[in-house]
């Protein structure tokens, strides 16, 4: 279950905030003043997934509460105001803040941007963590990223740049589709058209050699949709 820290000093709306959450399945903490959130963060009792962080309280406001947070943490702040001038957005985002809201707010739509930074910050914590491995290991196939090798059960399977390119972003998150253009951008950093056929045949290259080794498709095509690596 993901937590969410609610801060804001108007109990009503903190109220609000906590029963569409919960009724989406996330455990929800509260404070009332920048101070208090500081403290239960750093106090550990309750892990915390995300911090939603009203800018206007007393004690501690929601901008310097923000910039503690940045000091010690990456984790997810959505800031919430009443003001909405542009400069107010800009200097929000300025101190950490990963996403605004202006109250008042449709609640809706706030679970709705909650769910989306939780789910790009999952995203981007399993990228890093793949990122810090130099070795991947998938269904008996092992691909280091160092040395641009692949082995299928101890047998080395020859690639080109391309194709180890391609197997090691697909093998970095199984389960995920990435379509053509998602790895022709990540590969190939270059522009992406549609009537580009260069992944298709990459994939159908790689899935080859990949078939021969293992005795079974590796990389899964999702029609209509792109490619993966089953998890």
């Amino acid at each position: 279950m993901r937590s969410v820290l609610i801060v804001d000093d108007d109990r009503e709306i903190a109220g609000l905030i906590s029963i569409y959450l919960e009724n989406e399945g996330y455990r929800v903490i509260q404070a009332h003043d920048g101070e208090e959130a500081l403290q239960k963060l750093a106090a550990g009792e309750q892990p915390v997934d995300l911090v939603i962080l009203d800018v206007m309280m007393p004690k501690l406001n929601g901008l310097d509460a923000c910039r503690k947070i940045r000091e010690t943490s990456a984790i997810p702040i959505l800031m919430l105001s009443a003001k909405s001038e542009d400069m107010d957005k800009i200097l929000g985002l300025m101190t950490g803040a990963d996403d605004y809201m202006i109250k008042p707010f449709n609640p809706l739509e706030l679970t709705t941007r909650v769910k989306s930074l939780l789910r790009r910050s999952l995203q981007y914590n399993a990228e890093a963590q793949a990122a810090e491995r130099s070795t991947l290991t998938v269904d008996g196939l092992e691909i280091n990223r160092d040395t641009h090798e692949v082995t299928a059960n101890g047998r080395p399977i020859v690639l080109t740049a391309r194709e180890f390119d391609i197997l090691y972003l697909l093998a970095r998150q199984p389960g995920r589709i990435f379509s053509a253009e998602d790895i022709f951008q990540q590969v190939w950093k270059e522009k992406y058209y549609v009537s580009n056929n260069t992944v298709m045949v990459h994939i159908s290259n790689l899935r080859d050699k990949l078939e021969k080794e293992l005795g079974y498709k590796l990389i899964q095509t999702v029609w209509g949709v792109g490619y993966k690596i089953h998890a």
